[in-house]
């Protein structure tokens, strides 16, 4: 009896550990293909998404815009600053969001800069 009980714990242990070596495989292939996402979005937006914990995408859809254009990122941002503000009813919460949307798209908008910036360098030389 106690030999069938050990052999069963064996094999549940084998069994479980298995499963773990693979699933530990698939999330560092996983971890592997976001890094190379990453990678090629570049590597100062990816940086900028890490530091404010936004992706791009996220703060565009909260500032409900489609293009990075600093005149409707300003408007969009003022609209719904003031309409989640807490004295009226609003959302701190939500507030903070869009506070924070505006800071990526800003730091978007000032990677974007840099870069044509850096290309116009690279052309007159």
């Amino acid at each position: 009896m106690a030999k069938y009980l050990a052999q069963i714990i064996v094999m549940g242990a084998q069994v479980v550990g298995r499963a773990f070596a693979r699933a530990l495989q698939q999330e560092y292939a996983a971890s592997q293909a976001a890094a190379k996402a990453r990678s090629r979005a570049g590597q100062q937006s990816a940086a900028a998404s890490s530091i404010t914990g936004m992706s791009l995408q996220e703060a565009q859809q909260i500032l409900n815009i489609s293009t990075l254009n600093p005149e409707e990122i300003q408007k969009n941002y003022e609209h719904l600053f003031k309409v989640n503000d807490k004295s009226v009813g609003g959302s701190f919460y939500l507030q903070s969001k869009v506070v924070r949307a505006k800071e990526r798209l800003d730091e978007e908008l000032n990677i974007q800069s840099e870069n044509k910036q850096q290309s116009e360098k690279n052309t007159e030389t």
